[in-house]
């Protein structure tokens, strides 16, 4: 079965004014259902047709750049989303805000560190929040569409939070501010979305 861009639980302009309508129809429609294209017609006849996203990214020949690129792209898209939503924002509760707590001291180092990972990526990529096994959390960037399921990319663990770093996600309002844009990130985070997640991802 081939993999489908996902329909977005929320309406393109439910995350105004922190991501405008504009951005969030392109960025979906148009460079997300591109991968999602790109991604079925790279696994279409090989030996990677009919696996799970997760499983085509964990076990990656890393010099396979069509599915390397299209299925970053179409996996971190996917998080993406759905870990954002409209009147979200606020804190962390219960397991996670004591994981964040354990792993980084306060919520606002957390913040700091993640925003300064989003920052500071040179050109595209993306910033994650990966959750080990054990619970424990851990902030890492990587470049383009990869992420932390490859090997040898980013942190390691299960990535429970994202963000897009590339200028089609924030440049039609934010321009060249992207710490502007990291910074109304944090107002549209589902943070039960992020709890479900490091839930599946630790032994917690």
């Amino acid at each position: 079965m081939s993999f489908q861009l996902p329909n977005l639980s929320y309406d393109h302009d439910a995350l105004e004014p922190h991501i405008d309508s504009k951005t969030m129809q392109i960025h979906h429609g148009k460079h997300h259902a591109g991968y999602t294209s790109k991604l079925n017609a790279a696994v279409e006849g090989t030996d990677l047709e009919g696996k799970s996203i997760e499983e085509i990214l964990k076990t990656l020949d890393m010099s396979n750049s069509a599915v390397r690129n299209n299925g970053g792209g179409y996996y971190n898209h996917c998080l993406f989303w759905e870990i954002m939503g409209p009147n979200c924002g606020g804190l962390p509760s219960d397991k996670l805000a004591m994981a964040i707590n354990k792993s980084f001291g306060s919520f606002e180092v957390f913040k700091s560190k993640f925003s300064s990972a989003a920052g500071t990526r040179f050109g595209s990529g993306w910033a994650w929040l990966c959750a080990h096994p054990n619970g424990e959390l851990e902030i890492c960037s990587t470049a383009n569409q990869d992420n932390p399921l490859m090997k040898g990319e980013g942190c390691g663990g299960t990535p429970i939070l994202a963000l897009d770093v590339w200028e089609h996600a924030y440049y039609l309002n934010y321009q060249n501010r992207r710490p502007d844009y990291i910074d109304a990130f944090f107002n549209v985070i589902n943070w039960a979305a992020v709890e479900k997640k490091y839930s599946s991802a630790t032994d917690n």
